[in-house]
């Protein structure tokens, strides 16, 4: 390579991470893109390819460097130079008057101007600046040190790894999750068997203090700035720097306003604590500062927080009600949980009925009896839960709920494991899970089954046609075209039953995720399909043996033990083999004896392909020794795009993955 050619790499590398922030900004910060995505990808492909050509152009704070890089062994914490201090909390108008005589005294000024902002319920963080690129970030901690989560900040979209600007200053502001984004965040963790977030503000929390760069990758965060520490800005207000700050394209929260008066400020909080609801975040106030950052300086600060600003908190709404019940549910993987069967009551934006105990444990200790009087307010300001008892207003007729010792669906009796708080059921025939066990069994991961979605899977429990997930595998379509199933035609039936058929040649590991086994996701289910082989050998493996899988744990080991050892599960497996349902991984060699020319590749496939589903693509995949993976990381060797690929052609451009179209991929089918 020639020098010249070097020095012009540099130039357009230079170019190109300058455009792309620039379109970054507009997408994730302004919600408002000048290009379309063919063309975005194009500027981004162009700069993946020439950091591959010239290594030496590779930067810290390259766009192609946006995911999440390998676990670190552990925090580090960094010094905060100007304290991150708290703020005083008011909660009422007199209260906020109050704090605007102390200042106008302080101030020695008869008026004053404010500036009023939303109070974010997310995470506060700083984020430090060297000639306009992003260096390293913290959490707030105890305002004087924080940790340092600059691997992770880099994961957020919305934070440019440049400014437009090659300033140094330290920027602060609050890391949140939306509401929308937490609901689904929420119910994906339901579908695989994992605890639910209580709210929000702990989901953003949590998600920014993990040592995996890899999970925040995957955590819907957002952020707003609001602040400074350290810097040397030219700016005299704190409007003028919210201004500046957006012209950096840091993400900065448009709803603020300037005040004359605390008068107006006051109007602000009332105004915003009724519209709250039409926001697609959580707020709990609003801040209220000085506007004069010179004034500031003279008023200085208290031991804990500045005397130049102040949050008028809103308070949860909440509301008293009556218990008339304590029942259970029983969740997909088995979990027993109590719920408080309420008198409706309209809270928050919505009428509440029911609100969840979690488990025995937080029964006991709000010591919920059926029949109390209770106070509700919704935890984040979504869930619905129980704040406490109204033990005053008990009559004598309230009644103690005790937890069953056998699942209300099936009878069988449940259990509590050891280091968890909840009960479970683990008969893989419980009815009351097995709708939810059918939907997930025949999904596209799993066992692919075309036609059985929600509505036939209650269609098929209802009739009586299905007791178990093997009942599949011998249903006749006569059965289910009885005169009395209504809204079922022949055609439909015919080509469930053939979907059905079909599903029986796919691998054992598609077989174990269908299973719906605590923990055992399509990776782990993969990797013991892979290590065992068949499923024979798999169910009489040792806890010893399961951990010795790479990646398989005590506790995925464990929950596949005891989904073993379940007696209901032996009469499960007979009846699938007796059905000729496939109970093997493909070994060495395909089922015709053919080399396996994708032994060890990983592919992603996204977008439409051509004459069979991405189902059927991963199923070639896997005949021919190779692995399908829902998501791209750098561990994935081929994105397979189809028409309208998503967002995975994107991060597979900025991971450097290879990306091919159908024809491509069809050759490497062919070896």
């Amino acid at each position: 390579m020639s020098r010249d050619n070097e020095e012009k790499a540099a130039v357009r590398a230079k170019q190109l991470r300058e455009e792309i922030a620039g379109h970054n900004h507009r997408y994730h910060v302004l919600d408002d893109p000048i290009i379309e995505d063919h063309a975005f990808d194009a500027l981004m492909r162009e700069l993946i390819e020439l950091e591959r050509g010239y290594p030496a152009l590779r930067s810290k704070d390259s766009p192609t460097r946006r995911v999440g890089g390998a676990p670190l062994p552990g925090f580090t914490t960094l010094v905060h130079r100007v304290p991150m201090q708290g703020l005083d909390n008011t909660f009422q108008q007199g209260e906020l008057l109050e704090f605007d005589r102390r200042v106008r005294r302080l101030a020695e000024a008869e008026r004053l101007e404010y500036i009023c902002e939303l109070k974010i319920d997310g995470l506060a963080v700083s984020l430090q600046y060297e000639e306009g690129r992003f260096a390293r970030g913290s959490t707030r901690g105890d305002g004087f040190t924080g940790e340092e989560i600059t691997h992770n900040l880099r994961t957020i979209r919305q934070i440019p790894l440049t400014l437009a600007e090659p300033v140094t200053l330290e920027v602060r502001g609050e890391v949140y999750i939306g509401r929308d984004d937490f609901e689904a965040m929420n119910e994906q963790r339901r579908q695989q068997g994992e605890p639910v977030f209580a709210n929000p503000r702990n989901a953003a929390a949590g998600s920014l203090r993990q040592l995996d760069p890899r999970i925040t990758a995957a955590r819907p965060l957002r952020l707003f700035l609001y602040g400074l520490g350290e810097h040397r800005l030219p700016v005299a207000t704190h409007d003028a720097m919210l201004r500046y700050l957006e012209h950096l394209r840091l993400p900065v929260n448009p709803h603020r306003l300037l005040c004359s008066s605390i008068d107006e400020a006051w109007e602000f909080c009332r105004l915003w604590e009724e519209r709250r609801r039409e926001l697609p975040y959580e707020i709990d106030g609003v801040v209220i500062k000085l506007n004069d950052l010179a004034l500031r300086q003279r008023l200085g600060s208290t031991a804990r927080s500045p005397r130049w600003a102040v949050a008028f908190k809103y308070p949860p709404e909440e509301k008293s009600t009556l218990v008339r019940d304590i029942v259970v549910n029983v969740g997909r993987t088995g979990a027993i949980t109590p719920v408080a069967v309420l008198e409706p009551v309209f809270i928050s934006g919505s009428t509440v009925q029911r609100a969840t105990l979690h488990n025995e444990d937080i029964l006991a200790e709000k010591e919920v009896l059926i029949g109390d009087t209770v106070i509700i307010r919704k935890a984040g300001e979504i869930i619905p839960e129980i704040v406490r008892v109204l033990k005053e207003k008990r009559t004598g007729a309230e009644r103690v709920f005790q937890m069953p010792t056998r699942c209300p669906s099936c009878g069988a009796a449940v259990e509590r494991l050891p280091g968890e708080a909840a009960r479970r059921c683990f008969n893989p025939s419980c009815p009351a899970q097995l709708v939810e066990r059918i939907v997930h069994f025949a999904s596209r991961r799993a066992m692919n089954i075309e036609g059985l979605g929600p509505a036939m899977a209650e269609l098929l429990w209802k009739e009586g046609l299905v007791r178990d997930l093997a009942d599949l595998y011998y249903l006749e379509p006569s059965s289910i075209l009885e005169p009395e199933i209504k809204g079922v035609g022949e055609k439909t039936v015919f080509k469930l039953k053939a979907a059905i058929e079909e599903s029986k040649k796919r691998p054992l590991s598609r077989l174990l995720f269908g299973f719906g086994i605590r923990f055992v996701g399509e990776r782990a289910a993969g990797l013991l399909a892979e290590h065992f082989r068949t499923l024979e050998k798999l169910r009489r493996a040792s806890l010893e043996q399961l951990t010795a899988v790479p990646e398989i744990g005590p506790k995925i080991a464990e929950a596949v033990l005891h989904f073993f050892e379940a007696p209901a599960t032996a009469l499960l497996l007979e009846k699938f083999a007796r059905a000729g349902v496939n109970l093997s991984e493909p070994a060495a060699a395909g089922t015709d004896g053919a080399a396996r020319p994708l032994e060890g590749k990983t592919f992603v496939f996204s977008g439409a392909l051509e004459g069979f589903t991405r189902s059927e693509a991963g199923a070639l995949v896997e005949e021919r020794g190779g692995r399908v993976s829902s998501s791209v990381s750098r561990k994935t060797d081929y994105l397979v795009a189809g028409d309208e690929p998503g967002s995975k052609l994107t991060r597979a451009r900025e991971l450097g993955v290879a990306v091919i179209d159908q024809f491509a991929f069809q050759e490497l089918l062919k070896g």
